[in-house]
């Protein structure tokens, strides 16, 4: 049966190499991202490197929730696999136009609103992947947005993938009864735009990367694997998401952003 994955941030460095392993796995793929020229410019090289015609592009900003609604209600069909991977990293701090800090706003909004608006487009038997990192912590649900705090992007990133592995084990618990998996891994330490603004430069290739998340979302011995964290294919304790209680708070808490937009 063909599948069919959805990827978000598909135009960067990590999400185009994502795409390129499924396209040649010889799924059908919607990439998403916010820059419809760019998003156009990646689905016509893949195309033409792997011979899969099966791809098309797809628009929305991953920081605003009108957006990702917008998108979740005018796709046509069903997916398979999710995989949330879009990402950023501003050096100043930046907000939406709902006046939301832009790193909370995409990282884990982004990733929280697409869950949840492409929920009832999966199939059963589907799979959430989230795109993390090891580089995590220091969390502060008092401040999520820098408001109390002095804004520096690389506390606002560890913070939110923190946070993206707290959501992660919250969702899988959530999406049990809809026989929907939700995991989160480490892509490994590649450049690109968002490690260049936190001062990182690394030499793996694009491809070390995207192994990880690509192994989450195909490999049938984790079929029914959920709320686990991987790095390069190992399954890890993750010790952001083991306390329930506070995985429910965080989720409250990003709950009260839904109707800003």
């Amino acid at each position: 049966m063909q599948k069919t994955a959805l990827i978000t941030g598909a135009n960067g460095v990590i999400g185009k190499a994502i795409s390129e392993m499924l396209a040649e796995k010889d799924w059908s793929l919607i990439l998403l991202g916010r820059d419809r020229e760019s998003i156009g410019r990646v689905c016509s090289e893949i195309k033409k490197l792997t011979g899969n015609h099966r791809i098309k592009p797809a628009i929305a900003d991953l920081s605003r929730e009108s957006d990702i609604r917008k998108f979740a209600n005018e796709l046509e069909g069903s997916i398979d696999v999710l995989i949330n991977n879009a990402g950023t990293t501003p050096p100043a701090r930046l907000e939406t136009p709902e006046g939301i800090e832009m790193q909370w706003a995409t990282n884990v909004l982004g990733y929280m609103w697409m869950t949840e608006y492409l929920r009832p487009k999966m199939n059963a038997g589907g799979r959430i992947v989230n795109v993390v990192s090891f580089y995590a912590g220091g969390l502060d649900m008092s401040d999520v947005e820098f408001k109390r705090r002095r804004y520096n992007n690389d506390s606002a990133y560890r913070q939110s993938k923190q946070a993206n592995r707290m959501l992660s084990a919250h969702f899988a618990a959530l999406y049990q009864p809809f026989d929907i998996t939700v995991n989160s891994c480490h892509p490994g330490e590649i450049t690109s735009k968002l490690s260049t603004n936190l001062g990182f430069s690394f030499p793996d290739p694009p491809r070390i990367g995207a192994d990880t998340p690509v192994w989450v979302a195909t490999e049938m011995a984790l079929q029914k694997v959920t709320g686990r964290y991987f790095q390069y294919r190992k399954d890890l304790p993750c010790r952001f998401s083991q306390n329930p209680t506070e995985n429910q708070a965080l989720y409250d808490l990003c709950k009260t952003y839904y109707g800003r937009s």
